[in-house]
């Protein structure tokens, strides 16, 4: 079985103090370029990963057998992955791609708000978990007792993108790391407020609109507005090593933002402007000696797809590779 997904670029939390009874609130839109993972039955269990998605597989082959008495004799390869904590969703994409995988080849049905529950996901947002559900771009209803619910869930335009610079600089903070932020952070209600205006009577008009120019304008501000939220953990209303990026992005493109702890930032573009933006930022990053990579983030309004092989011809083929 093949499993692709998205990646996943958050463009932020609406209220960390839940004054309302719900905390958070996510916003995010999902991107080509997630994880291409194969799964298939095998004599053992045998994971073809990098360190760090190895120990998120095994994790979650464990807590499916747990759950479902789903045994432990895969083939698990990653053979495509997402950059691990930058911001882009890894951990949610790879961890439902896994169990989704093992759910099908096992004949367990169980829906996908299911699947992150018992994983662990949507502790703080649902954003990655509608992301790999439906793609597109979604909004969740924040989170009280269990996985947050999808409140919006949106095409977004196929003729916008996403300039995504991914400086080479410290990696965001991983789940254990951000744990004791999420768990104190309060943020303002008079904050949340102003995100929750933008959002009702700013962004989604804009979007059902397809004024790119007013979707930007929102989206910049709500991404000041989030950032006051956590300026304490971070520096500022963005980390302090993308703040000349971020200045960049205000200048040359519709809207900007830091998805989740970065490093990653992006600028909305329309995608048939995407040669001439990529080479101004590449231009300025060598101007002011910043090493960073650039991508052209392409709107996904699909989730993640699955596509079943036959295993019988793919076990044939392993054996004899290995021999």
């Amino acid at each position: 079985m093949l499993i692709e997904t998205p990646k996943r670029l958050h463009l932020g939390l609406i209220d960390p103090s839940g004054s309302l009874g719900r905390r958070f609130g996510s916003l995010g839109v999902a991107l080509d370029g997630g994880y291409r993972i194969r799964i298939m039955p095998h004599d053992k269990l045998e994971i073809r990963a990098n360190e760090e998605d190895e120990k998120t597989i095994r994790y979650v082959v464990n807590k499916m057998n747990q759950k479902f008495t789903t045994g432990f004799n895969y083939l698990i390869e990653v053979e495509n992955a997402i950059p691990r904590h930058i911001g882009l969703g890894s951990t949610t994409q790879l961890a439902l791609a896994v169990g989704v995988g093992i759910a099908r080849l096992s004949s367990v049905k169980i829906e996908i708000e299911e699947l992150a529950s018992l994983l662990g996901r949507g502790k703080n947002s649902g954003a990655g978990i509608y992301a790999f559900k439906y793609g597109g771009f979604v909004i969740d209803g924040g989170v009280k007792d269990g996985i947050p619910p999808l409140i919006v869930r949106e095409d977004f335009p196929e003729d916008w993108a996403f300039l995504l610079i991914i400086p080479h600089a410290k990696r965001g903070f991983d789940e254990e790391e951000e744990k004791p932020i999420m768990q104190s952070v309060k943020g303002e209600n008079s904050i949340a407020e102003k995100i929750s205006h933008r959002i009702l009577l700013g962004l989604l008009p804009a979007l059902k609109e397809r004024n790119i120019e007013e979707f930007g304008r929102h989206l910049s501000e709500i991404q000041k507005l989030v950032g006051k939220h956590f300026e304490e953990y971070q520096g500022g209303e963005f980390r302090e090593d993308v703040k000349l990026i971020m200045e960049f992005l205000q200048e040359n493109t519709y809207g900007c933002g830091q998805s989740s702890w970065g490093p990653t930032v992006y600028g909305l573009i329309k995608k048939n402007e995407y040669g001439m933006t990529e080479t101004k930022a590449h231009d300025f990053l060598k101007a002011h000696g910043i090493k960073a990579t650039l991508e052209l983030g392409l709107p996904r309004n699909r989730g993640a797809t699955t596509v079943e092989e036959n295993t019988y011809i793919l076990r044939l083929i392993n054996k004899v590779a290995q021999k």
